[in-house]
């Protein structure tokens, strides 16, 4: 069964487009007649099908301006703001924020599995959970997860742009807020729509304008901040641990929700260096991320981050207020494009015969659904901390397996193998499922599960006085157990 329908390409025939034989096995791809995809400017064809050598280009640096402007954002601002909110001092924040965004290396780690097979990472993580097993792995961390980080985002971006709407005389309403959503969506699946080689050209000069606009608010935020900054009454002991542990999985989730980094890297040459696809990834994700969190904690000690766009419009200079909103606008359009592209992507490996283009409008339907649901009914920043920090006993474990894979097939995956799907194929395993990966990720999520103290209490965690130590117990044990399974049965 083919599980995408690639959109067409005027004038062209490409054996990588072509649908399957009657047996199920995909037609030989070899690439020819086949132009660069850049050449003339259009949606993009390819779906989770297999990238051509011929289709080939670009350079791993080119990765950083991806991921830096994904990650200059209204939610890590938020983040770093929460951090400081949960009673922890400006040195155990920064602290915090530096190590979880240290797992930014696994994004990178995960993206150079991209050009060694020339597919995404919805159809490489075949090779982990078989193919029928994959399909129920991208339902859930492929495609649900995006799609509530696309409705948090969203709905981060819409408070800001409502201010926006305020300050030009519109009253505000659940009327204003719908259709503002709605907008802010709409430009976003734009560039979701269009595709790989427009997010590639979009994200250097958008990067570029949110540093900017980011300098001016770190000058002014340095100059309003305490430095010193304690809470009236410091956390100690469990309740300290407990915290940190919290803020950690918080931190950690942003780069740990990429588990298809390898979606953006997939494009470059095969024989493009490891370690410049690792080091540009993660970087990308790394520098802005500690700058925007820490900006969010430091303007937490001088403003009241519980109303962070109220708080910070009492130290901004009034001219340059909305064109802060604006940013936040843009950084949120920036993560959610990359979101909702892989979520379309995702769509497409569950099994559904639909284009790339329009699974992506799915994936837009579903998240202003989600959004307006947080913005009109619940409280966004409880929302927020509860649903990424529970997200992460899914995400460990799923990032822990797919790293430790990479590692143990030494990056060496078959992008045409993988895209056969029939009983046939060599990552069909028993059923379509492969045991070993499976029961790693089942093991891991089911550790996690009994260590979370979130939206639950695990019996783990209220054994350690609310201690969350979801987050290394559910990847340690994942990818202990994956590799301990894979060396009775070699892949």
């Amino acid at each position: 069964m083919a599980s995408t329908i690639p959109d067409p390409i005027p004038g062209r025939r490409d054996t990588a487009h072509v649908p399957p034989r009657g047996d199920g096995k995909a037609l030989p791809d070899d690439g020819a007649a086949a132009a660069p995809e850049r050449a003339v400017p259009r949606i993009e064809a390819h779906g989770i099908d297999h990238i051509p050598d011929a289709d080939r280009r670009g350079r791993p640096r080119e990765l950083f301006s991806v991921w830096a402007a994904a990650n200059v954002n209204y939610l890590s601002l938020l983040s770093g703001g929460v951090l400081v909110l949960l009673g922890l001092t400006l040195a155990q924040t920064l602290a915090v924020i530096v190590v979880g965004n240290l797992f930014w290396v696994l994004t990178g780690v995960l993206a150079v599995s991209g050009p060694a097979s020339g597919t995404p990472s919805e159809v490489i993580t075949r090779a982990v959970y078989g193919v029928r097993g994959n399909r129920i792995n991208n339902a859930i961390v492929g495609w649900a997860i995006s799609v509530c980080y696309f409705a948090l985002n969203l709905a981060a971006a819409a408070s800001a742009a409502t201010a926006l709407v305020e300050r030009a005389g519109i009253a505000p309403g659940d009327g204003v807020t719908a259709a503002v959503v709605v907008v802010i969506a709409a430009l976003t699946l734009v560039i979701s729509v269009w595709g790989h080689a427009a997010i590639m050209k979009l994200y250097l000069p958008i990067t570029l304008v949110l540093a900017l606009a980011f300098a001016v608010v770190a000058a002014i935020v340095f100059d309003h901040a305490d430095l010193s900054y304690r809470p009236a009454e410091p956390l100690g002991g469990t309740a300290l641990w407990a915290t940190l542990a919290a803020g950690l999985a918080l931190v950690a989730s942003g780069p740990l929700s990429y588990t298809t980094s390898a979606d953006f890297s997939r494009y470059l040459p095969r024989t493009t260096s490891k370690r410049a696809i690792v080091g540009w990834t993660a970087l990308g994700g790394f520098v802005p991320g500690v700058v925007v969190c820490s900006l969010g904690a430091l303007a937490a000690t001088a403003v009241d981050m519980n109303d962070p766009q109220t708080g910070l419009e009492t130290i901004l200079p009034g001219w340059f207020a909305p064109v802060f909103l604006l940013a936040l606008v843009l950084g949120t359009i920036a993560i959610n494009a990359l979101t909702a592209y892989s979520a379309g992507l995702a769509l497409q490996a569950v099994g559904l015969r639909i284009r790339r283009s329009y699974s992506v409008l799915v994936d837009g339907f579903a998240a202003v659904s989600l959004t307006l649901y947080a913005l009109l009914v619940s409280n966004l920043l409880d929302t927020m901390s509860d649903v990424l920090q529970l997200t992460v006993v899914l995400l460990g474990p799923s990032t822990a397996v797919y790293a430790t894979d990479i590692l143990l097939r030494r990056n060496r995956y078959d992008g045409i193998a993988l895209s056969d799907e029939s009983r046939a194929s060599r990552f069909w395993y028993t059923g379509g499922f492969h045991v070993a990966g499976a029961l790693a990720l089942l093991a891991g999520v089911a550790a996690a599960a009994l260590c979370v103290d979130t939206v639950y209490t695990g019996p783990v965690a209220a054994a350690l006085g609310g201690v969350d130590l979801s987050l290394p117990a559910g990847m340690l044990v994942a990818s202990g157990c994956y590799a301990l399974l894979i060396r009775r049965r070699r892949p």
